[in-house]
């Protein structure tokens, strides 16, 4: 029953049979409410998720009053080069974990008679955030569509039939959380709550893992009613029954008690029922077309600046999940690799549009009470790499969830800083949730250096506001909302770095995010001094800070002593092998072929090494990739297509996306179809398990090959590869306030065309030749290159 023309399109995500795993759901969101699609015919199931539904309540940032004091004494065990000491002191300097992002709970569709059935089709149309289900069961073809409304924070799922009376179902709510269901007139009501606190998983079987209190969590409200065209409605013992039906809508609402990060969410919350009462009698007030149309106004505002095709290969009349196993097979289908690239914009408009609460692990679709790594804000790579594609992919506003998350990790970090380091300014550690926890996690001692004790999160996340006014030009941004942030992390660093034995300056203690070294005596450790990562990380955040001084017309000491630290920094060492060196000294990577590449931080997602203006640290960095090779998880693999990408490799990174987009089955990681990173048959990243980072990470890894900028230059098809002979993009972004659109054939660009919302003049590189482009405010040219 697949439609022909929807099968041909390259935004279409198409199945032909329903989800059996979570891995094979389509899933819609409105950057606040997720729902993941299962689209079974007897039975439909809907995950439903509230990016702000977390286990936890506000935190004490100063948890560990005694952990500053072991600073000292773990800097001299590192001076008499004591690595075993240090590793074991540095547990003193741990707090709590982090908390969970919660499932809200599954709408359960229950439907009469359809056991049987035939001609079965469902679809994602990424062109407008909407699935659809069709099927035929006893010579009737039912018809189902869903989609989750920005503007009227609401989802609706449209139920018809060609034949009349023929829909009988009966929606039902069930949830893992604490609630009760009641009915008011034709509304079915659920409230409930989450736990105060959740153990991680990787904890494994525990006691107490999960705490309730009915006086204490977050308070959710979900409500549930339908609007018939004809038969009847009734709402009894926890159910809505829709019988002899020929069409009916189904809406619902979700609003939880979430008021920011330092409000119990229990006595300062804000009132969910109220919220949601509101939006269900709004939106049921409305048609459903009239809800359609508000939707996609709202939704193609953001999709519809980006269009990407790469050549003119047609697209096999295939199901995604069978397209994407012939790729791994070595077909040739290009318009996969533009969808699986819109689909990453598609993710990010859909779980990134609630202030302070970026997308997690798992952007906003998550079933279980503890998802693996919490579902939470994993600072050392995966948050960030959540937003690689924000500015360049034209989506520049949902970048501001995790730029207004960043203060609120800025106030809880200042305590962090003072508590844990003894020092000023503010940062963060390796794991945080919705509360902005700061802390070294661990359970107070618990965890391991290597990952529970990185101190540069601040340092890192820092960047980001550099380049969202990078970006932007919006200098009043700068000003009133970065700058401050941005000086609050320097100020750490400055703070809390050493003078090394040669007089330079170092992190101590430090340690490179989940990695470890082999001293020459055959330690194994994590702890040390002079960690490249940190000081790459450190580097580009006071090159940042540079800049928006000089921008902003600040001249005073501060920033003289930033530039004199900046300029005696430990410098980047390349070992006997030819790599960026990892450690301070050219020690063995326990883990060669290690996951995590922090140290190559300068490269990507920093800028101040570059083929072009360090070519010795770029070709030390090429050899880092060599040796650690290119078999890695997801989100790894998303972060090295685009290092590749800066080094001008367009052939190594796009071999490395098209490893990317190898299938994995969802219930077999180590079969024929399984294994380290991928692709599930709903195109969501591999780790293994899901994360959306890897989503992400590839579809900013495009734009990097077709587009490079920096502050004052923009670098057009730096790394194509030999695949995309032809091909055309238009809408892309580039620092300096700059839109860009072009086609290219035989790797030549035509039909270029730069517009600018702040003006300007625009530097393009492009086949070793410069263009000065002048463009007015709100102006468009088309240029001949």
């Amino acid at each position: 029953m697949a439609n022909s023309v929807l099968a041909q399109s390259n935004l279409m995500m198409w199945y032909d049979k329903p989800a059996s795993y979570f891995e094979e759901t389509l899933v819609l969101g409105n950057g606040k409410m997720g729902a993941t699609v299962f689209g079974g015919v007897q039975t439909d199931q809907i995950y439903l998720n509230d990016a702000t539904l977390w286990s936890g309540e506000p935190i004490n940032a100063a948890n560990n009053p005694e952990a500053k004091s072991y600073i000292p004494i773990i800097r001299e065990a590192l001076a008499n080069e004591n690595y075993k000491a240090a590793d074991s002191l540095m547990r003193f300097v741990q707090g709590a974990f982090s908390e969970s992002y919660a499932p809200l709970g599954t709408l359960k569709i229950n439907y009469e008679n359809q056991s049987e059935y035939k001609d079965y089709y469902r679809d994602l149309n990424l062109a407008e955030a909407i699935s659809t289900v069709k099927y035929n069961s006893s010579g009737t073809d039912f018809q189902r569509a869903y989609f989750v409304s920005h503007p009227d924070q609401i989802m609706a799922i449209k139920l018809t039939a060609n034949k009349k009376k023929r829909i009988n179902c009966s929606i039902n709510f069930e949830s893992q959380l604490k609630y009760d269901i009641t009915s008011k007139g034709q509304i079915l009501q659920v409230n409930g709550y989450a736990p105060y606190h959740a153990e991680p998983s990787y904890r494994g079987d525990m006691p107490d893992a999960i705490l309730f209190d009915k006086d204490r969590g977050t308070r959710f409200t979900t409500l549930l009613q339908a609007k018939n065209k004809d038969g009847k409605v009734t709402v009894d013992n926890g159910s809505i029954h829709i019988k002899n039906c020929s069409e009916a809508i189904i809406y619902v609402a979700i609003a939880t008690s979430f008021n920011g990060f330092d409000k119990n969410p229990a006595t300062e919350g804000i009132d969910n029922k109220a919220i949601a009462k509101n939006n269900l009698e709004k939106a049921f007030q409305l048609s459903y077309n009239s809800l359609r149309e508000r939707h996609l106004k709202d939704y193609s505002s953001l999709f519809n600046r980006v269009t990407l095709q790469l050549g003119n290969d047609e697209t096999p009349n295939l199901p995604t999940d069978k397209r994407l196993l012939n790729y791994y097979d070595g077909a040739d289908d290009k318009n996969l690799e533009s969808l699986y690239f819109q689909f990453g914009r598609y993710l990010s408009i859909a779980s990134s549009r609630t202030k302070e609460v970026p997308a997690n692990l798992q952007g906003i679709w998550n079933p279980y009470m503890r998802p693996p790594w919490s579902s939470n804000y994993t600072l050392n790579i995966n948050a960030e790499e959540n937003y690689w594609l924000a500015e360049t992919g034209n989506l520049s506003e949902l970048h501001t969830p995790l730029l207004g998350f960043i203060k609120n990790l800025a106030k809880t970090g200042e305590i962090t800083a003072n508590t844990y380091y003894g020092v000023n300014g503010w940062t963060t550690a390796h794991n945080s949730d919705i509360w902005a926890t700061t802390n070294p996690v661990g359970d107070f001692g618990q965890g391991d250096p290597n990952w529970a004790n990185w101190s540069a999160g601040g340092a890192w996340l820092a960047t980001h506001l550099w380049e969202h006014y990078d970006f932007t030009r919006d200098t009043t941004y700068l000003k009133e909302d970065a700058f401050p942030i941005l000086k609050g992390a320097v100020t750490f660093c400055l703070e809390y770095m050493i003078k090394d034995k040669n007089g330079k300056w170092v992190t101590s203690p430090a340690n490179s995010p989940e990695a470890k070294y082999i001293t020459p005596d055959g330690y194994v450790g994590a702890t040390l001094y002079g960690g490249t990562a940190d000081l790459a990380m450190i580097r580009e955040l006071f090159i940042d800070y540079i800049k928006a001084s000089e921008t902003l017309g600040i001249k005073d000491s501060y920033l003289e002593q930033v530039k004199s630290v900046y300029t005696d920094l430990h410098p980047y060492q390349i070992g006997k092998k030819g790599n960026l060196q990892e450690w301070y000294y050219d020690w063995e990577d326990e883990a060669p072929h290690h996951r995590h590449q922090s140290h190559l931080f300068g490269l990507y997602p920093g800028n101040h090494i570059s083929p072009l203006t360090t070519p010795d640290l770029a070709e030390a960095c090429k050899k880092t990739l060599e040796i650690k090779g290119d078999e890695t998880t997801g989100w790894s693999k998303g972060w090295r297509i685009n290092l590749w990408a800066r080094l001008r490799d367009g052939n190594h990174a796009y071999k490395m996306y098209r490893e990317l987009l190898k299938y994995v089955d969802p219930d077999n990681f180590d079969g024929t179809h399984g294994g380290h990173g991928g692709t599930y048959p709903n195109l969501f990243d591999a780790h293994p398990p899901f994360q959306i980072d890897g989503n992400f990470g590839g579809a900013a890894a495009v734009i990097e090959m077709l587009l490079q900028s920096t502050s004052d230059k923009i670098y057009l098809l730096p790394a194509l590869p030999d695949a995309w002979n032809e091909g055309s993009v238009s809408g892309i972004c580039a620092r300096g306030g700059f839109e860009i659109s072009f086609k290219w054939k035989n790797k030549k660009v035509y039909d270029f065309t730069i517009s600018s919302n702040v003006g300007g003049t625009a530097t393009i590189v492009y086949k070793n030749k410069t263009y000065h482009i002048s463009i007015q405010k709100g102006a468009t040219q088309q240029i001949e290159l």
